[in-house]
C-alpha cells in the first residue's frame, strides 16, 4: 500500500483509510476476517467516532483485532467525538470525557488522531485549545485534527489551538464534488460556480492539511451508491471503460479517481466487503491519466466551462 504523510505531521499512513461505521454489522468470525484482510492488504489505518453505533463499533474493532500492545503498534487508530444526541459539543469537558471512553473501548492507551466531528456553532477555541493540550500532554492524542469544517472556522480553532491540525474529514465523491466544480468554475453564472465551503480544497492544500473524503461511492447525502446506479449510466458506462483498460473493477477506479488529485487525499473507505476492500486497496497502485481524470469528471454530469 503506497503512503503519505498525514498533513504536516511525520506520520506515515496508507492512502485508503478503513472506516469502522459499519463494523457492527458483522459477526464475531467476519469482523476477526475483515480486520486481518485489511492488514494483510496494509491498510492499517481505522477511522472510529464515538457516535458510531454508539461506542459500539470501537468495541466491535477491539475484540475483532485482539488488541494487545503487539498490535496496536502495527495500527493507527483515528476517532471523532463532539455529536451529541440533538447537539455538538466541543466543550473541554466533553473532549476529555469522550476520549477517555474512545481509548476504553478500543482498549489502548492513546489515539495517532483525534478529529473533531462536525461543527460546534458553540465553540470556544479557548476550550478546545486546553482539551487538546491535556490530551497530548498526557499522551492520550497524539495527532488532531476536524471534520466537515471550512477555511474560517478551522482559522478561528488555530487561533487557540496550538497543535497541527493534519486532517479534515470531508464529504467528495465523483458525484459530490463541489469543492472541485467550484474551483473549476470561477467567475461563471452558473449553479457549479458557486463556493459552499470557502474554497476548503484550496485552502488545504496551501496548509498541507490532509482531505480525508467520506462516502467515495455515494451520491446525494447517503442517498444511494453511484456504481451500478441506473440514475448514471453514463458514467458508469466511462467507469467500466477505464476498469476494463486496467483490468481492475470500478470500484478501483472509483478510488483511484480521488487519489489522482494532487491533493494527497486519503479516502475513507466503508465497506465491509471483504473483496471490495481489496479493490480500494489496489487503487494505491494505479494512476489514472488526466484525460481518464476529466473524462469520468464529465461523464458524471459536470459540465467544464
Amino acid at each position: 500500500m503506497r503512503t503519505i504523510k498525514l498533513g504536516t505531521s511525520t506520520l506515515e499512513v496508507p492512502v485508503v483509510a478503513v472506516g469502522c461505521m459499519r463494523i457492527n454489522s458483522l459477526d464475531k468470525p467476519a469482523a476477526e476476517r475483515f480486520v486481518q484482510t485489511s492488514l494483510d492488504e496494509g491498510a492499517n489505518f481505522f477511522d472510529h467516532a464515538d457516535i458510531y453505533s454508539g461506542g459500539r463499533c470501537e468495541e466491535i474493532f477491539a475484540d475483532a483485532i485482539h488488541m494487545n500492545d503487539d498490535i496496536r503498534e502495527k495500527i493507527i487508530l483515528q476517532s471523532k467525538c463532539g455529536i451529541r444526541q440533538g447537539s455538538f459539543d466541543f466543550s473541554k469537558e466533553h473532549i476529555l470525557s469522550s476520549v477517555d471512553g474512545i481509548l476504553k473501548r478500543l482498549k489502548t492507551d492513546y489515539l495517532d488522531v483525534l478529529l473533531l466531528h462536525r461543527p460546534d456553532a458553540l465553540v470556544e477555541p479557548e476550550e478546545v485549545a486546553e482539551a487538546f493540550d491535556q490530551l497530548e500532554s498526557s499522551g492520550k492524542v497524539r495527532h488532531f485534527g476536524v471534520s466537515n469544517q471550512n477555511p474560517m472556522q478551522i482559522e478561528l480553532l488555530k487561533k487557540a489551538v496550538k497543535q497541527p491540525l493534519v486532517a479534515n474529514q470531508l464529504q467528495l465523491s465523483i458525484t459530490n464534488a463541489t469543492m472541485i466544480s467550484a474551483g473549476i468554475n470561477v467567475n461563471m453564472e452558473n449553479d457549479p460556480a458557486v463556493n459552499r465551503d470557502g474554497s476548503i480544497l484550496d485552502y488545504s492544500r496551501l496548509h498541507d492539511m490532509t482531505i480525508q473524503p467520506w462516502s467515495p461511492f455515494q451520491y446525494g447525502f447517503f442517498e444511494g451508491v453511484f456504481l451500478g446506479s441506473e440514475k448514471f449510466p453514463e458514467l458508469n458506462q466511462k467507469i467500466d471503460e477505464i476498469a476494463a483498460r486496467y483490468n481492475v473493477s470500478n470500484t478501483t477506479i472509483a478510488v483511484a479517481w480521488l487519489l489522482r488529485h494532487p491533493a494527497n487525499m486519503q479516502p475513507i473507505i466503508g465497506t465491509m466487503n471483504i473483496e471490495r476492500l481489496q479493490d480500494c486497496c489496489r487503487a494505491s497502485d494505479i494512476r489514472l491519466t488526466r484525460e481518464e481524470w476529466y473524462e469520468i469528471y464529465r461523464a458524471a454530469g459536470n459540465v467544464l466551462p
